[in-house]
């Protein structure tokens, strides 16, 4: 399957995102274009109609939008209205982005049986069409690496295999994604406060507030983050319409995105959509909290082992095996 940079897609037509606080830090201060839109105002207006297509009083809105943190109920309740607007003119289709908080006593954990792990890549179809990922260029989230039978040299490991049958002779697999990390480098490399971790322990990402500068990107020992090169391409029927501020609403041209746990669907009870359409049962996901969860069960029974340990970032990603 192709990477984040297949050209294959057949998706629909690129599709254009505004004027961005990005855009803003290339080519000016706020103080600037504050005196472009109160002493001119027709620069940002112009703006908004070549960039965006979106209404002015939309552009603006989202221009000085302040920090998901910092915003007050009311606030991120204007700015939802905007990104479902700007939906239906960027895709046609008309999205539900919800905002449903941490669930209280519940941290996340994933676990993940290597031994049922059969290359299969369901996981990886089933994340992208949950997620609303571009489609071209194409990004995943999960990379299922492919290894030689009794080793664990991932520099070796195959990103691209394209075997007719899965799984190949004296090869085993191994899926990696955000690993949810405890202690996670990538926040504190974002110089905006862009990306944090919230009370059930998943790692998210304000896009409004993401400069694009990627040094989250270097920081994660996982590689689990992927950035927007090109304004995301989705279709009205590609589009999965339910979606979280904090998780798989449209993302925009330069800006990074990352695995969530799903929480469109984990903050309302349900099982991640990779999980779901995983044909062999190799994962596992619940409440570290919860002692009769399906994910203590595994950490209390099985010998467990992540990703990485000695670098201190304690993921909440284990592997495991029958």
């Amino acid at each position: 399957m192709a990477d984040e940079k297949s050209q294959t897609s057949q998706a629909s037509a690129p599709v254009k995102s505004g004027f961005s606080r990005r855009k803003l830090l290339r080519r000016g201060s706020l103080a600037g274009l504050a005196a472009m839109i109160f002493g001119g105002g027709s620069v940002v207006a112009k703006q908004a109609t070549e960039e965006g297509g979106s209404s002015f009083s939309d552009t603006v809105g989202t221009l000085f939008q302040d920090h998901y943190q910092k915003m007050s109920k009311e606030e991120i309740a204007e700015a939802i209205a905007r990104i479902e607007r700007q939906a239906k003119r960027d895709y046609g289709a008309d999205i539900k982005v919800g905002n449903e908080p941490p669930i209280p006593g519940v941290v996340f954990g994933y676990a993940l049986n290597v031994s049922k792990c059969k290359g299969v890549r369901k996981c990886v179809e089933a994340c992208m069409a949950e997620n609303n990922q571009s489609r071209d260029p194409q990004i995943q989230y999960i990379r299922v690496l492919e290894l030689d039978q009794g080793g664990m040299e991932l520099g070796l490991s195959n990103h691209y295999f394209d075997s007719e049958t899965v799984p190949a002779k004296g090869k085993w697999y191994l899926p990696v994604q955000c690993h949810q990390c405890e202690n996670p480098p990538c926040t504190n490399a974002c110089p905006v406060g862009a990306t944090w971790k919230e009370p059930d322990g998943v790692i998210v990402v304000d896009y409004n507030w993401c400069i694009g500068c990627r040094f989250c990107m270097a920081a994660c020992p996982y590689w689990a983050r992927r950035f927007n090169w090109a304004d995301p391409k989705l279709s009205a029927e590609e589009i999965n319409t339910d979606t979280h501020y904090l998780s798989n609403r449209p993302r925009y041209r330069g800006v990074v995105e990352k695995c969530t746990y799903c929480l469109q669907r984990t903050r309302k009870g349900r099982l991640p959509a990779c999980l779901e359409a995983c044909p062999t049962g190799a994962r596992v996901f619940g409440n570290l909290l919860d002692p009769n969860s399906d994910i203590r069960y595994v950490l209390e029974n099985k010998t467990v082992f992540r990703l990485k340990s000695d670098l201190g970032t304690d993921p909440k990603f284990w592997y495991f095996s029958d």
